[in-house]
């Protein structure tokens, strides 16, 4: 009865000598071993099978059984399938293949999934699974180790991550073109804050953003709010005249300008993968961002 714990790659691999040459002495010097540490392992490797596997043919050269031929068969197909998975080892350790999860804020969709078709082509043995959510979803993501990179537009004080800057991110505030506002040189703070603002949810960066704008030029006045969980939702109720949102240069400290961040965590070094697509998304210097 066959034993398959008790075979082992050095028997197959004498056996694959020992048939290419037709001598055990030939197969010897070739794999590294002494004629007898070969024989050896030929005849482990028959009892583990419970066949015989080489005979002795014409001239005396060693020759496949049809026990012989099948496990032959069988020790070249895993040695091609150790050498491939060697080669894909040494291409995850290089950071050639792998797999990559990277986050991004939901104001970054509009360019996200292009960034991830550029490094496809550019990269294309390395897998980016994308993750799309607002600020707090992702960092919520980025906290539980799920996503190696995000892209956002403020990096957190935790957890504690390394950041860089990887393009501009400005913000406007936008209003329908028949607003009383539209086409004003300045607009005055009161005038401002009696406007509704749409904004999008808690958690999300860019509702932060214009909260900490109006606070600022309204020292702490109330102002209304109203509440949708889009971008393209804010777009059209702008465009229904239900109130402003903060994507007009005519106000004193707009644009805001922020800067799009690339992160990951501190306290860890990348996978080989994972730092070969920050630095490839790095060294765009923003080219992928959309342009006003």
């Amino acid at each position: 009865m066959a034993q398959r714990d008790a075979i082992n790659l050095k028997q197959l691999r004498a056996l694959e000598a020992v048939a290419r040459y037709g001598s055990i002495t030939q197969a010897a010097a070739t794999i590294h071993l002494t004629p007898p540490a070969v024989h050896t392992q030929l005849k482990l490797l028959s009892q583990a099978v419970g066949a015989d596997l080489l005979h002795r043919g014409e001239h005396g050269k060693m020759e496949l059984t049809d026990e012989g031929k099948l496990m032959h068969q069988a020790a070249r197909r895993i040695g091609l399938e150790l050498e491939a998975s060697l080669r894909a080892v040494g291409e995850l350790h290089a950071g050639r293949a792998g797999l990559v999860q990277l986050g991004v804020v939901s104001t970054g969709k509009y360019f996200a999934p292009q960034l991830v078709a550029q490094l496809k082509r550019a990269l294309p043995n390395i897998k980016v699974d994308l993750t799309v959510g607002n600020r707090k979803q992702i960092l919520d993501a980025f906290e539980s180790r799920q996503i190696q990179l995000a892209i956002m537009g403020r990096p957190p004080r935790a957890p504690a991550n390394i950041s860089e800057s990887i393009g501009p991110h400005p913000h406007v505030l936008i209003a329908p073109p028949d607003h009383p506002l539209v086409g004003r040189a300045a607009i005055a703070a009161d005038d401002l804050l009696t406007e509704t603002f749409i904004a999008r949810e808690e958690g999300s960066g860019t509702r932060i953003l214009m909260t900490r704008f109006l606070d600022r030029v309204g020292e702490g006045a109330v102002y209304d709010t109203i509440t949708m969980s889009s971008n393209e939702t804010i777009k059209q109720a702008v465009m229904a005249g239900l109130g402003l949102a903060l994507i007009s240069q005519h106000l004193p400290g707009l644009p805001i300008e922020r800067a799009w961040y690339l992160l990951h965590h501190a306290d860890t070094d990348l996978p080989p993968a994972a730092e070969r697509i920050r630095a490839y998304i790095s060294d765009l210097q923003g080219s992928f961002l959309p342009r006003p």
